[in-house]
């Protein structure tokens, strides 16, 4: 019985590795390609694919949570007009190699935002932390 149960645990953490992140998402290819799937994922509501895309750290984490239950609270109608909207790349300020600031929109809502986006380990991630506080 011990053994069984042994071998039904080892099953479930390799199929839990197997659905691990990096094979559901490709990795991003520069700034602009992890800006933009990282926008679309939180515009189109998926905030874990929006997290894969993430610098990880507990204020980013804690910001894109308020984000999610932000979007969560919207009627299911501006759900609708977030998930079709478009992104509009207003600017991509590259500061050196590794750090460029996207400045970008929707076409729903056309407010300005900005996020940075950064390159640790040759990944490109996003600072969300940066949208609530511009510093670099």
């Amino acid at each position: 019985m011990h053994l069984f149960r042994y071998i039904h645990a080892t099953c479930f953490f390799i199929i839990a590795s197997c659905s691990n992140d990096s094979r559901k998402y490709p990795k991003a290819e520069n700034a602009l390609d992890a800006a933009r799937e990282f926008i679309s994922s939180s515009l189109k509501g998926d905030f874990q694919k929006a997290s894969f895309y993430m610098l990880k750290g507990e204020e980013n984490q804690h910001k894109l949570n308020l984000i999610e239950k932000d979007y969560r609270s919207k009627s299911n109608s501006q759900k609708q007009e977030y998930f079709d909207a478009s992104i509009i790349i207003n600017e991509d300020a590259a500061l050196n190699d590794t750090i460029h600031i996207i400045n970008y929109q929707n076409s729903y809502d056309n407010i300005a935002r900005k996020v940075k986006v950064i390159n640790r380990n040759n990944i490109w991630l996003v600072d969300f932390e940066y949208t609530f506080n511009g510093n670099l």
